[in-house]
């Protein structure tokens, strides 16, 4: 006899199903998105104090489950704090959570635009002690206590938190995941590197990793981010030359470790770049929602990602007020053809002349994980080697190229054509009727931080400045740190400009000098444009994880 009334199990909420996020993407007028990956396929709904909110189905891959939440009804010039619901039920923030709570904040009309930057994120301190104090940590940090001192009062809030690239490092794996590779070595290809990922699953434990440290969850959980990969996400040096890519098709774990990087890349980084009225057009977006599980969508978007070349756009644009901002793929697009090597396809080159002619915007901020401007003597060493590397004489050529990889000799001095281009763009830009008052090209990836002015003549009106700031979690060897200031000498450039003279190496279309730096050590810097001026901050963790000032730069032409 079955007994009255029927016995329930009632499934209490658990934070625990919210796996990775809630890791706020972006935030446009009334709207955002907001990603997450979950325990279970679920309905995922975020709800704000002020009524807006979003529904969103997870989609399925590799087992795992995902959802990209659009957020609508937000307030202009507010604060929002929200909740996550999986099927009805809250799951974040926790009862006991210790961080003030996740919110949406959106622009006023006339609100400064300030952009916090960085790059080369190691595994995060909770996991390796191998490098001094996280910037990105003590960044989130100073953040939440600024809010738990003034509320919705602090007034110089981030508009967003752009990563340049190398969030995560499938070819330099922390200790614990090495580890935790030894132990799944049965269930894991028998030719795979013993301590690089090569699955999509190995992958998602590098994300689960890095952002699941509590710090970074809620700093991502309330500040907008955009991102661009470097070649960590995938193998140092990657796509640095035609015979790099031959020698990497020869492994035979390459084809899945290239699919599952820019597969998982596509899920817990890029899909969070789409603006909300770019997600239906986009093509992997539309197939993954339409499959009943992903998987193979997913693997067969990585593979032909990588061997059609510029066939998907990486790059992409946004305006944040009064500021457009157009962020770069350094990698994954690139020609590789000597003497025909260019860091963008045509396609993707023709893309970027149309994001940023036209419009009205006052300032304008390239995103590229590469420094567009290096110290002189390295330019002039790498644009050297690029012209050896084309020689016709193979006795040239082929040590050359041996070189170009040794060295990791693939900036865009490295690509000379490309790096002219850029140059002549921008100075077109900076001298026509609707010039902005400042270019900046903001970068990575270097392991030190520094700002270089470009002289690129008087009828340039706009203020033209590289900016780059690396890294926010790794190290850099004291002989590397003394050979990169004797870089930026006078001495080393003009010895290194007169070795590439007697290579035939034309000189730079562009000229530059140093106006801030060179810095070293775990950094974060903030670029903030406010009216017509732009100023950029660099800080650095001492070695009680407190941010200090190295730098400060008021952003202008050398005529003002």
């Amino acid at each position: 006899m079955i007994g009255w009334p029927p016995t329930l199990e009632l499934r209490m909420p658990d934070p625990a199903d919210l796996v990775l996020g809630p890791i706020l993407r972006r935030v446009t007028g009334s709207r955002a998105t907001v990603w997450m990956q979950t325990a279970r396929s679920a309905t995922v709904e975020i709800r704000t104090a002020g009524g807006a909110g979003g529904v969103a189905r997870t989609f399925t891959a590799y087992g795992r489950y995902y959802a990209l939440v659009m957020v609508e009804g937000l307030r202009p010039a507010g604060v929002d704090e929200y909740r996550v619901l999986l099927d009805g039920e809250p799951v974040w923030p926790p009862p006991d959570y210790r961080y003030p709570a996740p919110a949406i904040h959106t622009r006023g009309p006339v609100d400064p635009v300030r952009l916090v930057y960085g790059s080369c994120r190691q595994a995060n301190p909770h996991v390796t002690d191998q490098h001094p104090p996280d910037a990105l940590d003590a960044y989130a940090v100073r953040l939440a206590n600024a809010v738990r001192a003034g509320g919705d009062q602090v007034t110089d809030w981030p508009d967003s938190l752009m990563l340049l690239g190398d969030q995560v490092y499938a070819d330099e794996t922390s200790p614990a995941v090495r580890g935790w590779l030894r132990r799944r070595r049965h269930r894991r290809r028998p030719d795979a590197p013993a301590t690089q990922v090569v699955s999509f699953d190995e992958y998602t434990r590098l994300y689960l990793e890095s952002w699941t440290d509590p710090d970074v969850r809620w700093l991502l959980s309330t500040v907008p981010s955009m991102m661009i990969f470097d070649d960590h996400e995938i193998i140092d040096d990657w796509n640095t030359s035609e015979s790099w890519r031959r020698d990497q098709r020869a492994q035979s774990w390459w084809a899945e470790r290239i699919a599952a990087g820019l597969s998982s890349y596509w899920v817990y980084q890029h899909l969070g770049n789409l603006s909300p009225d770019e997600l239906d057009s986009d093509p992997v977006y539309r197939a993954v929602r339409a499959a009943e599980d992903a998987t193979a969508v997913l693997a067969d978007f990585g593979a032909s990602a990588d061997s059609e070349r510029g066939g998907y756009r990486w790059s992409y644009a946004l305006d944040l007020g009064r500021t457009r901002i157009v962020v770069l793929d350094n990698r994954a697009g690139r020609d590789l053809s000597p003497g025909k090597r260019t860091m963008l396809p045509d396609r993707e080159w023709d893309w970027l002349v149309g994001a940023v002619s036209g419009g009205d915007y006052d300032h304008l901020v390239i995103g590229s994980s590469l420094p567009w401007l290096l110290a002189p003597a390295v330019h002039h060493v790498e644009a050297m080697n690029e012209r050896m590397c084309d020689s016709p004489r193979g006795w040239v050529a082929a040590p050359a190229e041996k070189v170009r990889r040794v060295l990791d000799l693939e900036h865009w001095a490295a690509f000379g054509r490309s790096f002219d281009a850029l140059g002549m763009l921008v100075g077109q830009l900076g001298a026509g009727p609707d010039a902005p008052a400042t270019i900046s090209v903001l970068s990575g990836d270097v392991h030190h931080s520094y700002a270089a002015r470009a002289l690129l003549g008087s009828d340039v009106r706009s203020a033209v400045y590289q900016l780059t700031c690396s890294p926010v979690h790794n190290g850099l060897p004291a002989a590397i740190r003394a050979a990169t200031r004797l870089g930026w000498s006078h001495s080393a450039g003009r010895l290194a400009r007169g070795l590439a003279e007697l290579a035939g190496t034309p000189a730079p279309s562009v000229r530059w000098e140093l106006a801030a730096g060179p810095f070293f050590g775990n950094a974060i810097s903030t670029l903030i444009h406010r009216g017509g001026e732009a100023y950029a901050l660099v800080e650095g963790t001492d070695t009680r994880a407190r941010l200090n000032r190295l730098g400060a730069l008021r952003l202008q032409n050398r005529r003002t």
